[in-house]
């Protein structure tokens, strides 16, 4: 092994060079492998809503509530995740907050799904208010002010902390949401595939990441279920005119099947984490986080990500640099 190489998570790099499929990479002390590559990521407009309750169970109730159907823009409305709780000497009310981001590729979309997802599923749940988590931001979205007239006239407005906001009477008080929220550039599409010998590895191997990921990462969110996707998708259909379509390459059940499988032997099982954040910093040392979380789980096969050549989004995320390998 050639020193300069490094090792990850303690376990050093007893390979660099082709791996069991002929791909390039890097092979651990363990057997796993990294594979040479990179996570292809895009930007889209992102909006951070602070929601208070007079509990963490209810913020988390609205924060769940209104992440929902919003794992990919692809077929969803929008993509969003729970980015984690807020202590109350943070917050403008003095109350437990959960921070939520919700991301769109456009601002009046933004603003249209920020919207509804504050109306129905925040303001319905007991006890919350909404703020702006993203006060520093240029652009501004006229969210509040839209949701004020739900008030049917007998709104008003006040001032908490130093910001603007609505006070709408509701049958049990009332709601307090901000008037308006920020909206700014942020990253998508930040992932990383983990392909396990069977499921049960794999999905160990991925909730450890998920779980590393929240508790050492700021400002990112992984929008799929549980922060986990086990059907990633390919751009189009082979067959059927569809947007997307699964990816097939990394279906352990076709290998042998199609020409272009991505399954090495041994593999009966991939897992995807895919990660958006509000800075590309912050997808990137999640990323590093996350892979760091899988590699010393018994089962772990490789790990790898995903991209479209370098053709989709301008912004790319190579496993190396990420976790310092050379």
């Amino acid at each position: 092994m050639a020193p300069e190489v490094g090792s990850v998570s303690g376990l050093k790099v007893v390979k660099k060079g082709k791996l069991s499929d002929g791909k390039i990479g890097y092979i651990l002390e363990n057997g796993i492998e990294i594979v040479d590559t990179f996570a292809e990521m895009f930007g889209m407009w992102v909006g951070r809503i602070l929601i208070t309750a007079e509990s963490l169970g209810w913020a988390n109730v609205a924060a769940k509530t209104s992440t929902g159907f919003a794992s990919s823009i692809i077929m969803s409305p929008a993509e969003a995740g729970i980015e984690g709780a807020v202590a109350p000497s943070e917050t403008p009310d003095g109350r437990v907050g959960v921070l939520v981001q919700v991301y769109h590729r456009t601002r009046p979309d933004l603003k249209s799904q920020m919207v509804l997802r504050i109306g129905q599923c925040v303001m319905t749940c007991p006890t919350t208010s909404a703020f702006d988590a993203m006060q520093k931001a240029k652009r501004r979205l006229k969210v509040g002010r839209s949701l004020r007239l739900f008030g049917d006239g007998f709104q008003r407005n006040d001032v908490v902390s130093g910001r603007k906001v609505w006070r709408i009477p509701v049958m049990e008080g009332e709601f307090i949401v901000e008037d308006s929220f920020g909206a700014a550039k942020a990253i998508a599409g930040g992932n990383l595939i983990i392909m396990a010998k069977d499921l049960a590895s794999g999905l160990k191997a991925s909730v450890n990441s998920v779980e590393a990921i929240r508790s050492s990462c700021k400002g990112v969110v992984m929008p799929f279920p549980g922060g986990i996707c086990r059907s990633g998708s390919k751009a189009g259909s082979i067959k059927y005119k569809l947007k997307a379509s699964t990816n097939h390459p990394l279906s352990p059940k076709l290998r042998g099947l199609v020409e272009n499988s991505e399954i090495p032997e041994g593999v009966q099982s991939v897992y995807e984490i895919v990660i958006n954040g509000l800075k590309l910093e912050y997808v990137e040392k999640a990323m590093a986080e996350g892979i760091r979380a899988t590699l010393k789980i018994p089962g772990v096969v490789r790990i790898t990500a995903g991209n479209y050549g370098g053709k989709l989004g301008p912004y790319h995320a190579y496993l190396k640099d990420v976790l310092g390998l050379k």
